[in-house]
C-alpha cells in the first residue's frame, strides 16, 4: 500500500553519529530494566527519525530531539502500551514528569527513569530555546501527557471508542505536539505567537499531528497484530465504527489520509503566499515532519514483522496520485474545522 506525500526527502547527513550518541545516551538513563525491551528500542534508528524529520540545524539541538525521541519511545512502548500499569499510575507518573518540565532544578531522589531523563533534556533545553519557546514546549508536553493517560484508559477498556473520539486521542499521545514545538527551536529561529495562533497555522500543526499518527498506524499495525490484546489502531476503530472488515476498513484509512494530505498541501500553500521568513520555514517544517517520518518508517526495523499481510506497507511506499482528493470535510467534528480556513479564492479553484 503506497503512500501520497508530495513532499521532497531530504536528509541531514548526519544520521548516524545521532544515532549512535542517542542510543548510548539512552542506555546509559537505564529507561528499560527489561533487555528485550533495550534491544528493541536500540533498533527504532532515532537518529534516522530526526535527520529524516529535521534535516536543518545543528548537530547538538538535532541530538536533544533524537535524545527526546528514544525517551517517547520508551515511554510509549515500556510504561503506556506494552505493560500492565494502570491508567491512574500513568497519570501519576506523567504529573510527576510534568512537574519536572515544569521546575526542572526541583529535582526529587524517586524520580523514575523517564522523569528523570525528561528533566535532564529540559534543562538542557534551556541552551537553545527563549522562555517564549520553553513556555510552548511546555505546554506542548501537556498535550502529550494528557493523551498518554486518554490512550492508557482505552487500551485497559474491553470497548473501543468512537472514530472523533480516537482521532482526537492519537493525534495528542503520539508525541506529536511537543515534537513539532521544536521546529523552529532545533533549526534556530522563532515563529511569533501571533503566527502560531492563526487558526490556519493551528489546522496546519494538528494536520502534521494527525497524519503522522494515521500514518504510524497504517504501517505498524503488523505489529501490533502479533500482540493479541493491542486493537487501539485506527483500522481497528473503522471496523467498529462502519461495520465493516478490515480489508474495506484499510481502504477507508487510506482515502481519509489522502483527503487530509490534499487539504494540508492546499492550506500550506495558501499560508504560504504571505508568510514572513520564520513562519514560511515552520510551515515548510511541518511537511518535512510529514515526510521525513515516512521516509524512516519504510525502513526501520521496529516495523518489519516476520509474514507481513501483503496489503500493508512493505513496499512500493510512494504514489503519484491521492485515493481521494476531495476537498469536502470528513465527517468528523473533531477535526471538520481545519476546511473551514480555506479562503474563499482557493475554494473556487477546487475541483
Amino acid at each position: 500500500m503506497p503512500f501520497y506525500c508530495p513532499v521532497p526527502s531530504v536528509v541531514h547527513p548526519a544520521a548516524e553519529a545521532l544515532n549512535d550518541v542517542t542510543v548510548r545516551w539512552m542506555l546509559q538513563q537505564s529507561l528499560d530494566a527489561d533487555e528485550h525491551q533495550r534491544g528493541r528500542l536500540a533498533l527504532c534508528d532515532f537518529g534516522g527519525l530526526t535527520a529524516s524529520t529535521m534535516a536543518y540545524g545543528q548537530l547538538e539541538p538535532l541530538t536533544l530531539m533524537a535524545k527526546f525521541h528514544a525517551v517517547l519511545f520508551s515511554l510509549d512502548d515500556g510504561v503506556c502500551d506494552e505493560s500492565y500499569v494502570t491508567a491512574d499510575v500513568l497519570a501519576q507518573e506523567t504529573s510527576r514528569i510534568m512537574r519536572a518540565i515544569e521546575a526542572p532544578s526541583a529535582r526529587r531522589p524517586d524520580d523514575s527513569p523517564h522523569t528523570a531523563a525528561l528533566r535532564l533534556l529540559r534543562i538542557e533545553l534551556e541552551r537553545y530555546a527563549s522562555r517564549q519557546q520553553i513556555r510552548r514546549w511546555t505546554d506542548a508536553m501537556r498535550v502529550y501527557t494528557s493523551g498518554l493517560v486518554w490512550e492508557a484508559a482505552w487500551r485497559r477498556s474491553p470497548e473501543l471508542p468512537s472514530l472523533n473520539d480516537y482521532v482526537t486521542l492519537w493525534m495528542r499521545a503520539i508525541g506529536m505536539a511537543p515534537s513539532t514545538a521544536m521546529i523552529e527551536i532545533v533549526a534556530g529561529y522563532s515563529v511569533p505567537d501571533n503566527d502560531l495562533e492563526d487558526p490556519r497555522v493551528r489546522a496546519l500543526t494538528e494536520i502534521t499531528w494527525t497524519l503522522v499518527s494515521w500514518d504510524n498506524d497504517l504501517y505498524s499495525r503488523n505489529k501490533e497484530l502479533l500482540r493479541a490484546d493491542d486493537n487501539l489502531n485506527l483500522i481497528d476503530v473503522l471496523c467498529q465504527e462502519l461495520g465493516c472488515d478490515p480489508h474495506h476498513a484499510l481502504q477507508e484509512a487510506v482515502e481519509m489520509r489522502d483527503r487530509v494530505m490534499v487539504l494540508f498541501l492546499r492550506l500550506r500553500d495558501q499560508v504560504l503566499r504571505d508568510a514572513g521568513g520564520a513562519l514560511r520555514r515552520y510551515v515548510q517544517g511541518l511537511g518535512q515532519f510529514i515526510r521525513g517520518h515516512l521516509d524512516w518508517a519504510s525502513a526501520c526495523p521496529r516495523y518489519k514483522v516476520p509474514s507481513a499481510p501483503t496489503d500493508m506497507p512493505d513496499e512500493g511506499w510512494w504514489k503519484q496520485r491521492p485515493a481521494d482528493d476531495s476537498f469536502e470535510p470528513l465527517p468528523l467534528p473533531t477535526i471538520a474545522w481545519w476546511w473551514d480556513q480555506l479562503s474563499v479564492s482557493d475554494r473556487a479553484t477546487i475541483g
